[in-house]
């Protein structure tokens, strides 16, 4: 059973889906000279809630959890109701079908209540006529090193296996919670777009790249800050182009209504590409930073949420920065600019900066190849699939 309730989510749980299938078929069929082998591979079933790509690489779907994806602490008070009765269903279905192994694919407040419901209903029902007792697995750790430390200690309660895509989260759990089990696996991002380029001369006409978010919600708040930036930029770099990347025509034809600056389009999904050609990215907070230094791309990062999402927030979150480049690398590589800050003006002068100041871009690009080569080899889903099977007999 896998449970995904973000885009980046769903795209990782169906990788890690084809790993696990390849590794449970190699592991069920003996090699042997005879006409009949001793055992032959037996196919794994997926099922649980994620979105359109876990369908597409096999996984059973209960429901499209992704399609209920909020961000922030306000937003998911509003939706309480909706969540729990979301969370009720998957939990009826697990206890029904008793899966082997439950894996939580990032979705870190959704996928540890999930687990903690879990051993409670399992520990107290085992017996010799009811011996289900899952494997519980959460691939990508909440970020606990940034806020709420206290859920490494729910994670060790009831986890089997917690596996790790940044490199200094394993001495940051040994610390806290030695017995925890957790496997560094690398970045899932490393390998996965093998069509990066090597960035040679500027073009004559820079390009910027804006990436405002995946939900509809933040897309909506951060469109004036986006639009009106790249309107600012244009006035100092008249040949400027751009392009935005929106997760879905739907979302995209909405947002066109509400009219476009010149020298703007819009494009529905291909990141990979954008970046390809991009000479700078302004783009929100979150996972897309770390494609973005993938691809070794200058950056703006910015974040506007709602003010009580915002409030508490400030009361929690003990790191730094927002940007997950910036926190591997303990220093803003990426200007960042957050709530207040991030108005249209302070954005389109730190990206006029990064344009024009060449030695300033190769210094980020210089430190952003560092970052990278932290993040362990190409293969990540197959290692974490390798360290799943290890859980079962």
């Amino acid at each position: 059973m896998l449970i995904a309730g973000d885009p980046s989510g769903d795209m990782l749980a169906a990788e890690l889906v084809g790993a696990l299938r390849e590794k449970v078929v190699a592991n069920s069929t003996d090699s042997t000279a005879d006409v009949q082998p001793l055992r032959t591979a037996l196919a794994p079933r997926f099922f649980g809630a994620g979105g359109s790509k876990m369908v597409a690489a096999g996984v059973e779907q209960i429901f499209d959890l992704t399609q209920h994806s909020v961000i922030g602490f306000a937003e998911v008070l509003k939706n309480l109701g909706k969540f729990k009765r979301l969370f009720n269903e998957l939990l009826q279905v697990a206890i029904a079908r008793q899966p082997d192994v439950i894996i939580g694919v990032d979705y870190g407040g959704f996928n540890l209540r999930f687990a903690k419901a879990i051993k409670a209903h399992v520990r107290p029902n085992r017996g010799v006529f009811n011996n289900w007792n899952p494997k519980i697995v959460q691939f990508v750790s909440p970020q606990v090193w940034a806020s709420r430390a206290g859920r490494a200690y729910t994670l060790s309660e009831n986890h089997d296996l917690l596996l790790s895509i940044f490199p200094f989260e394993k001495a940051w759990y040994a610390q806290r919670v030695p017995k925890l089990r957790l496997e560094f696996v690398g970045h899932p991002m490393i390998g996965r777009n093998q069509r990066q380029e090597a960035r040679g001369d500027r073009r004559e006409k820079p390009c910027v790249v804006l990436l405002p978010g995946s939900r509809a919600d933040e897309v909506r708040r951060h469109w004036p800050v986006v639009t009106v930036a790249f309107e600012l930029l244009r006035r100092d770099l008249p040949g400027l182009t751009g392009k935005m990347i929106l997760p879905t025509q739907q979302l995209a034809d909405t947002m066109k209504a509400a009219g476009l600056p010149s020298g703007l389009e819009i494009q529905v999904g291909e990141l990979t590409d954008a970046l390809a050609q991009a000479d700078l990215a302004i783009t929100k907070s979150g996972t897309v930073t770390m494609e973005c230094a993938l691809h070794g791309v200058p950056a703006v990062v910015f974040y506007k949420t709602s003010w009580p999402t915002y409030f508490i927030g400030k009361q929690i979150v003990t790191v730094k920065y927002l940007a997950m480049p910036n926190l591997i690398a303990g220093g803003a590589i990426y200007p960042e600019f957050v709530q207040q800050m991030a108005t249209p003006e302070n954005i389109a002068a730190a990206a006029l900066e990064l344009l024009r100041d060449e030695k300033r871009r190769a210094a980020v690009q210089g430190k952003l190849a560092q970052v990278v080569a932290s993040l362990g080899k190409p293969g990540a889903p197959q290692r974490a699939a390798e360290a799943i099977m290890s859980l079962l007999p």
